[in-house]
């Protein structure tokens, strides 16, 4: 494995008969060891239908997502924000335009921050909506992405669908999960004991009291008043199976967009926002580490399935990206105020899917 050259990564981005992907698989493990409880993310259609995601193959074997495509992307985006007051300077922040949305009493957001990204309500509701929508109509009438990169270069990074106004949808580039395999869902049970016994301080009667405990639906149960059982709630799974993290950039997506110095600019995101190491803590009960006796590296993977390891890294990845900005030139950073007149109007629209 040699070390990759401007020219080798240049090809990544322009060259048809290159490589149609890149992977980097990661072998994860929670900081209390393998076999230890870990908590996948919850998804609620009801308040009463409460579940992780797991999925069951044919030959029984459960398969848990413990980050979906969406979240790793809304995880990865920040890294190419300022770095906050009294930490060093984050040089990855210089690659893209930093557009901030200014409201309320001296409050912000940055886009990249923004859930849709350049699709978001947010940007309709702020003086960028006429620059976005026509850099959404460019790239879906002409195939030009220039406007879109110069204003959200991100959404071209991790795809893009203006669902409530262009319609334009935009692929990801980059792609990420993490999955558990072979897992074994758990419960758990706890039990609310209020300090005092607010009856006997006249708060309310004996007999209030006697209807509310045990109850976790009654007022006096919600407020935390009485006694509240917590049973058969979720208690995380334990991963029988490799726990790993993919991540792939789709080269045959970034080969669609039009101009060599575009194209070379969204890989350098890209390779950055695929190698820069992300913060392993998901959420409460679940924080992972890169599993050291387990080697991890990426690939090129060609046409026809043939793979071959790559020096790639992310200092590597920084290299290339700030070679590329610089020659594609980066958007304008700003900030503009939150407008609520055009919310207003906005949330008033229709979608096109509902006209």
């Amino acid at each position: 494995m040699t070390e990759l050259t401007t020219n080798q990564i240049n090809d990544w981005a322009d060259c048809k008969d290159g490589p149609v992907a890149l992977h980097l698989r990661q072998a994860l493990l929670p900081v209390e060891g393998k076999g230890s409880v870990i908590f996948p993310p919850t998804y609620a259609y009801r308040a009463e239908n409460i579940h992780y995601n797991i999925d069951q193959l044919s030959d029984g074997t459960k398969i848990a997502t413990i980050d979906s495509v969406g979240s790793q992307a809304n995880r990865m985006e920040p890294i190419f924000l300022p770095a906050r007051e009294g930490e060093p300077e984050n040089p990855r922040s210089k690659l893209v335009p930093q557009i901030v949305i200014t409201y309320g009493n001296e409050k912000s957001v940055s886009i990249l921050e923004a859930g849709h990204r350049l699709g978001d309500a947010i940007i309709r509701s702020t003086k960028l909506k006429d620059a976005v929508k026509n850099a959404f109509l460019d790239f879906d009438d002409r195939g030009d992405a220039s406007p879109l990169a110069k204003i959200g270069p991100t959404s071209l990074v991790f795809g893009v669908w203006d669902s409530r106004d262009t319609l334009v949808k935009i692929p990801r580039v980059v792609q990420s999960t993490i999955r558990a395999e072979d897992v074994s869902e758990l419960r758990r049970s706890a039990q609310y004991n209020p300090p005092v016994d607010y009856a006997e301080l006249d708060v309310f009667t004996e007999t209030e009291q006697a209807k509310s405990a045990d109850n976790p639906k009654s007022r006096l149960a919600q407020r935390g008043y009485v006694h509240v059982p917590a049973v058969n709630t979720h208690g995380g799974v334990i991963a029988h199976g490799p726990i790993r993290r993919d991540v792939t950039i789709n080269l045959v997506a970034l080969r669609r967009l039009d101009g060599n110095s575009l194209r070379r600019y969204i890989l350098g995101l890209a390779l950055v926002a695929g190698t820069t190491p992300l913060d392993g803590f998901l959420r409460a009960g679940c924080l992972l580490t890169i599993d050291p006796d387990q080697e991890s590296g990426w690939e090129s993977i060609t046409r026809t399935g043939d793979r071959e390891r790559v020096a790639l890294d992310d200092q590597v990845a920084l290299d290339y990206a700030k070679e590329a900005a610089t020659a594609f030139g980066v958007g304008e950073s700003r900030s503009v105020p939150f407008d609520k007149v055009l919310a207003k109007e906005d949330a008033k629209k229709k979608t096109k899917a509902q006209q």
